[in-house]
């Protein structure tokens, strides 16, 4: 698999391209066209192509006005649609005018972006990195058009019915390696070719990066934490303080798509306090089972959970159970701010008895595990590309001297949070996970705080961009709503962000 091809050697779609009979395709004058303005012979134009239609969901009004019925209507179609309204409705094409030229590109599945900032720096044609080489590249090529043929049709959908990611989806995901890939660097890669035909052992902490911001870029946040967003932070600690024998029974069918894991961690008497969790597990008198009582709350994929990476309160401190999904072991759905596709649960365990064999480390190192997962834990690009679409479409709005002041700050943002990131990538690929832990743990928690901030600047920015259609779910602004809406998820999950400047238990003392 080559890597993907520069923005300028890019075949893009145009609007005539996205018709599903292109061979029966007529070639039409607009003085033709015009003959067709009436209810039930109604012609339009859209960037060259020619559209029969007969019915739109605003009324048919809309498209009797004078100034669509027969006419050329690009302007007032791209004014209220998104582009991949036209390859939905491709079948209504029949033509084309026969002197014009294609104003606008329409994206092709894998292929980058051409809008200013729409990419990072490394993927953006002229610029060089020190980090990524042609495995990297390949690699994102592999992502994106995955993302863009497998998961973004239905993450549009699930995310607006609430359903779960398909098992079907997810198992695909496991056989070609995606899930294992999410794990991050690890010794069961070892052996495999990876996408990209990347060897298993040359996965690196830039890799798992790219698999992550590829799968981030469908914009739809409550169904991007149920594409086995548990499993991301449910698996890690089984992988790294299980037995043996957990990691054998425990791994395979969860990479495989076959059985699905969370992290258990919250609860309604403490949020991001882990120390005061009240969930107990007490020992069997002849030391073979914990009997654990309690509750956990916005546990992220709990609602489907077969397997939960609970932590629970031993009376030697804060411990990690493997608890499976059983009798005692109760789910309820939580309703929040983002689609209860992420199928985030409230979980009552009652009485429930665990095998000793589950405990993950030792007892009372809890909070040591913990900790070391959160620190493995940039949709805002995303975002600013959309503004920007936006705002050359409307020509009148970028000339606004306030409008390109927002922008060049929100490309300020972006451009420092993606160096941030790199930084500590960087880091990690050089470092054991023991050392992760201890040096990495301050400027991780920096890093998402920072993070978190300015995806609230930009969010905000972007509504005063877009108006009305920033605050209105679906159609023009439906990525910029869904991000206003959901972005404070990230400054909430995984730890609280005002305690996150707190991390850096290395900072030393003021000397003069």
């Amino acid at each position: 698999m080559s890597a993907s091809l520069p923005q300028s050697k890019t075949k893009y779609l145009t609007v005539a391209e996205t018709a599903k009979n292109k061979s029966n395709l007529k070639s039409f004058s607009r003085q033709e066209v015009e003959q067709h303005n009436k209810e039930g012979d109604l012609w339009i134009i859209i960037d060259g192509a020619v559209y029969f239609v007969d019915m739109h969901p605003g009324g048919a009004f809309v498209l009797l006005d004078k100034a669509v019925a027969g006419k050329d209507a690009t302007d007032a179609f791209f004014g209220l649609h998104r582009s991949d309204v036209l390859v939905k409705y491709g079948r209504y094409v029949i033509g084309t005018i026969s002197d014009a030229k294609p104003r606008y590109i329409l994206p092709t599945p894998g292929a980058l972006s051409p809008v200013p900032y729409g990419e990072p720096a490394w993927l953006t044609e002229g610029f060089k990195s020190p980090y990524y080489n042609d495995g990297h590249r390949k690699l994102q090529k592999y992502m994106r058009d995955f993302t863009d043929r497998y998961i973004r049709e239905e993450a549009a959908a699930h995310e607006k019915n609430g359903e779960r990611p398909t098992v079907e989806l997810i198992q695909r995901m496991g056989s070609e390696l995606i899930n294992h890939m999410r794990m991050g660097p690890n010794k069961m890669l070892h052996g495999l070719t990876l996408p990209g035909g990347i060897k298993g052992e040359d996965f690196d902490y830039f890799g798992e990066l790219i698999v992550t911001q590829e799968l981030v870029r469908t914009g739809t946040r409550g169904y991007a934490d149920g594409l086995n967003g548990g499993m991301v932070i449910g698996l890690p600690p089984v992988m790294n303080f299980g037995s043996e024998a957990l990691k054998k029974k425990i791994m395979p069918e969860v990479l495989a798509g076959r059985k699905f894991i969370s992290l258990a961690v919250s609860e309604a008497f403490a949020g991001s306090d882990v120390q005061q969790l009240r969930c107990t597990a007490t020992k069997t008198p002849d030391g073979k089972f914990y009997i654990v009582n309690g509750t956990k709350k916005w546990i992220t994929n709990g609602h489907f959970s077969d397997y939960f990476s609970t932590a629970v309160n031993t009376g030697k401190g804060l411990s990690m159970l493997l608890i499976e999904r059983g009798e005692g072991v109760e789910t309820k759905l939580i309703k929040s701010s983002y689609s209860s596709a992420a199928g985030t649960a409230y979980i009552t365990f009652d009485n429930v008895k665990v095998p000793a064999e589950n405990l993950l480390g030792k007892e009372g190192q809890g909070l040591k595990i913990v900790l070391s997962n959160f620190n493995h834990e940039i949709r805002s690009g995303v975002i600013v590309e959309e503004c920007f679409k936006w705002v050359i479409f409307g020509k009148a709005l970028i000339e606004q001297p306030v409008i390109r002041a927002k922008f060049g700050a929100m490309f300020a943002k972006l451009e420092a949070l993606q160096s941030f990131v790199e930084h500590i990538t960087y880091q990690m690929n050089h470092m054991t996970y023991a050392q992760q832990s201890d040096l990495l743990a301050g400027p991780i928690a920096l890093l998402k705080m920072y993070c978190t901030r300015c995806a609230g600047e930009i969010s905000d920015d972007a509504v005063q961009i877009f108006g009305g259609r920033g605050i209105t779910q679906g159609g023009m602004g439906g990525y910029i709503e869904m991000f206003q809406r959901t972005q404070k998820f990230d400054a909430l999950l995984g730890g609280a962000e005002e305690g996150e400047p707190n991390a850096s238990r290395k900072m030393p003392k003021a000397v003069l």
